[in-house]
């Protein structure tokens, strides 16, 4: 069975950090690209980042570029996203998801539940 399991959300004041991590396992492809998509107040989803299979390749969002980074431990499916400097426009629920890769959600089969994010003024 797939699972994409996000941990480490919560609420944080602004200027500060967290650091988020999904737990992936039963992935039917050994090289897929793992996205991070948040999904906004304003309910749209949004593009995070991404990283692929082996680690080597990121991709940043605009929004995001400069303050956050991504990285993965390949052996143990795991990936993180390190998150600096939040804002409160960072406020959002936070989607792992696995698949073919992309900036695009259509690029991504496989979904964890989320996790929120919280950025106080």
């Amino acid at each position: 069975q797939v699972r994409l399991v996000e941990s480490g959300g919560g609420l944080v004041q602004a200027g500060g950090s967290l650091r988020l991590s999904c737990a992936a396992s039963g992935l039917p492809s050994r090289t897929y690209v793992i996205g991070w998509f948040r999904q906004t107040p304003r309910k749209e989803r949004e593009f995070v980042a991404s990283i692929s299979y082996n680690g080597q390749f990121f991709n940043y969002g605009d929004s995001v570029k400069g303050r956050f980074a991504i990285s993965r431990d390949v052996a143990e499916n795991t990936v993180s996203v390190q998150m600096n400097s939040l804002q409160p426009t960072d406020t959002a629920i936070y989607f792992c998801a696995a698949g073919p890769g992309g900036s695009r959600p259509s690029g991504y089969k496989f979904w964890g539940q989320g996790t929120q994010v919280t950025v106080s003024s």
